[in-house]
């Protein structure tokens, strides 16, 4: 008997240790080697852990299970033939079952297949509309589910409305979005994963260990929503993506930047470090938490480039498969809370990041021009910086200079 013992190996500089988030493989399964056998939950990413030889897998660690680097995940044993003739006896005692018939056994794997294996995104998704993972097709690599499926079957998963008779008619009663019933004080307990764990001790850290302020502006956002309603057609056409209010955003922060480095810097200890580049880290919002990869050398990229980037990252997140590298760095962060509805907010550091703009709805109100009350569609925007690093009259000036270049989108596209 040949045993090959699966670690968790090294991820990263500053990750030691990781969340087993679940298992690809079932216990008992042969795999080839590099088939992907679980998932890992690391603070900042997901990622497949690949078999490192074929054989009958052997589970030891369990689904939920933080697990520091080096710690044993599984067993291979590699002497065991594909038909499955000799498995690694695991720790506990289990029943043999009598081996199943051939057509069975066939009849099992091409089930498996089909069905495949969630991503975390799609597992969340088909938790929530209780639909199991059996009744639905992967369109994934080996079968696996995508976040895209789970959302295909959710929407064609049948939808019983209650009725009740009233003047010979049938009115559905409104859709109630809790199953407790009335006048419930039940509770329940959940472990947070380790992302959310993360997260919350980052804040925690951003709130104890920066000076953090926010400083307020409004932005008139006509002349930006005429150039795309007037150029967006064009825009698809060439590019193949819509143009977004993100972008010019990001561009327009590039700019001022590189004019303005201290909004750009991070202390280090006793020094601060400039940057000469702009990555600008773009909130997302995913099931399991808000992660904020960054788009690399913004100055240097186009509108459409940048579209793309974008795009290529927020789909990555919310299919959990984001590696360590996509999440790496970051100068500057902006978050979107506009897309929800938030109106105004004070968005909070991303630490070692000095400084983090926060878009918010756009809204029609009344405002004087020219002497004249008119109605305009506008936007409040927000800055949090570090005071340690960063004066209240450059971080001022960096939100004006934002809102100028944003209000005249032409000197944004002409770089002056």
């Amino acid at each position: 008997m040949s045993i090959v013992e699966m670690k968790v190996p090294v991820i990263g500089e500053s990750v030691t240790e990781v969340t087993l988030a679940q298992w690809l493989k079932k216990d008992g399964d042969y795999v080839n080697l590099d088939d992907p056998i679980c998932e890992f939950e690391s603070d900042k990413a997901t990622l497949e852990f690949p078999a490192e030889a074929a054989g009958v897998l052997v589970h030891v660690a369990k689904e939920g299970d933080d697990l520091p680097i080096g710690a044993l995940v599984a067993r291979i044993d590699t002497s065991a033939t594909k038909s499955g003739t000799a498995a690694v006896p695991s720790v506990e005692k289990k029943e043999v079952a009598a081996p199943a018939p051939k057509e069975a056994v066939e009849n099992t794997k091409e089930a498996t297949y089909s069905t495949g294996h969630a991503s975390p995104a799609a597992a969340k998704i088909l938790r929530e509309n209780d639909i199991a993972t059996a009744n639905v097709s992967g369109s994934g690599r080996d079968g696996r589910i995508t976040k895209d499926d789970a959302i295909k079957a959710t929407e064609s998963k049948p939808q019983a409305v209650a009725t009740v008779p009233v003047a010979k008619k049938e009115i559905p009663t409104p859709k109630i979005t809790t199953t407790a019933p009335a006048f419930s004080r039940t509770e329940h307990e959940k472990k947070m994963s380790r992302m959310r764990r993360t997260i919350a001790k980052r804040l925690v850290s951003a709130k104890n260990n920066t000076a953090m302020l926010t400083t307020f502006n409004e932005v008139d956002m006509s002349a930006l929503m005429k150039l795309r309603k007037d150029y967006q057609d064009k825009f698809v056409a060439k590019y193949g993506i819509k143009l977004g209010f993100m972008s010019p955003f990001a561009k327009a922060c590039a700019k001022v930047l590189l004019e303005m480095p201290d909004v750009n810097a991070y202390i280090n200890e006793e020094n601060i470090i400039y940057h000469d580049f702009v990555d600008i880290s773009i909130a997302v919002s995913t099931p399991n938490g808000l992660v904020v990869p960054p788009v690399r050398n913004v100055e240097s990229l186009s509108l459409a480039a940048i579209e793309h980037a974008i795009a290529g990252l927020a789909t990555k997140a919310r299919e959990g498969t984001l590696s360590l590298e996509d999440m790496s760095g970051g100068t500057f962060t902006i978050t979107n809370g506009g897309i929800f509805g938030s109106l105004l907010s004070t968005p909070i550091l991303n630490e070692p990041q000095s400084a983090i703009l926060g878009m918010h709805t756009i809204q029609e109100r009344p405002v004087a021009v020219n002497g004249q009350v008119v109605i305009r569609p506008m936007m409040y925007v927000a800055l949090s910086y570090d005071h340690r690093i960063i004066d209240g009259s450059t971080a001022v000036t960096f939100l004006v200079k934002v809102k100028e270049l944003i209000e005249d989108p032409v000197k944004l596209l002409l770089d002056i």
